[in-house]
């Protein structure tokens, strides 16, 4: 089963109804797949919208060789429009009183606390709460853009990433050994193996996947783990 799916979906099952959450670059924007039915999340781009559709759309290369197919124009709503993205660059459409508007007022409804959480990926989070997600040593970037306003700002935030790296690197560390992108700003991690809630320097063990061990999980995490008495299974059911 993917692994980005499975990640996806049990951070949609922690958003509550009217919630106004951030969707990130990556694995975060497939949370919008996973939001039950009667749940109203009300999604933010920094790009200047609040009320993205919950439905994910071909991404740019995909719809325009589909509109090429179906007669141009802005082809089917349910793929998305044209003039509407999310933060990885697909097309959108808005709920019914969705709206836009210039990306400073986006940005001051981020600085302003008025975000119930921001869903951000990574690249190492350790058991601080400390957060590396925008540069790795060596390689050139213009800086790390609007994370840095999102985890400072947003009521929660919860990190989507995969457990280990494709090389098998730890990735939930004791301490960070990338930039950080912000301090002691992480709730909660959310992996394809665990969920893991940051409070007091701790990662408290709040559910894992089915069948996996709690040694298996200590193997493939460099930070101390904490597991309660009682850990309830992550859902994987309809992915």
């Amino acid at each position: 089963m993917e692994s980005k799916k499975i990640i996806a979906k049990n951070i949609a099952l922690m958003l509550k109804d009217g919630d106004v959450v951030n969707l990130g670059v990556g694995i975060p924007t497939l949370v919008s797949q996973y939001i039950p039915e009667g749940v109203t999340v009300l999604l933010h781009g920094e790009n200047g919208c609040l009320g993205q559709n919950t439905l994910i759309s071909l991404p740019p290369e995909e719809m325009e060789a589909w509109e090429s197919q179906n007669g141009g124009g802005d082809g089917d709503w349910s793929l998305g429009h044209r003039d509407l993205i999310n933060a990885s660059c697909e097309y959108i459409t808005l709920i019914p009183g969705g709206c836009c508007f210039d990306s400073s007022v986006a940005f001051a409804m981020a600085r302003g606390g008025h975000l119930d959480a921001t869903i951000l990926g990574a690249l190492q989070v350790d058991a601080e709460g400390n957060l590396a997600n925008w540069t790795i040593p060596g390689k050139r970037l213009t800086g790390m853009g609007g994370a840095m306003d999102l985890v400072n700002g947003a009521k929660k935030v919860i990190i989507a990433m995969e457990h280990c790296s494709k090389n098998n690197e730890f990735k939930v560390l004791t301490k960070c050994s990338m930039p950080l992108t912000a301090i002691q700003c992480v709730n909660v991690i959310v992996t394809e193996l665990c969920i893991l809630e940051c409070k007091s320097g701790r990662l408290i063990v709040k559910a894992m996947a089915p069948g996996l061990k709690k040694e298996e999980l200590e193997s493939k995490t460099e930070a101390k783990l904490v597991f309660p008495d009682i850990i309830p299974e992550m859902e994987i059911s309809d992915l």
